[in-house]
């Protein structure tokens, strides 16, 4: 008799313990502020010209403002590259 109850006892302890998961580390994004500064729109030549301007000055204008422009463009690129960049872990 005695050993049917330490029997069921052992069969009862062995109900009583949880079985242990092993969790695996999941990477989820999380959104930061981006703190890189907006480079300031340059003033274009165009912009600037009188309204009865010549053919001439309206022709050097819009190819100085080429330049400027892609000036401008690639510090946008670059304020871009840096705010979209992974953080350091």
């Amino acid at each position: 008799m005695r050993a049917a109850i330490l029997l069921s006892a052992m069969v009862l302890a062995g109900c009583a313990t949880t079985p242990t998961v092993e969790l695996q580390k999941v990477n989820i994004a999380v959104p930061v502020e981006s703190r890189e500064p907006m480079p300031e729109r340059p003033t274009m030549p165009t912009e600037q010209l009188a309204p009865g301007a010549d053919t001439f000055e309206l022709l050097r204008a819009a190819l100085a403002e080429i330049d400027r422009r892609e000036g401008y463009e690639i510090q946008l690129r670059a304020a871009l590259v840096n705010c979209t960049r992974p953080l350091p872990k």
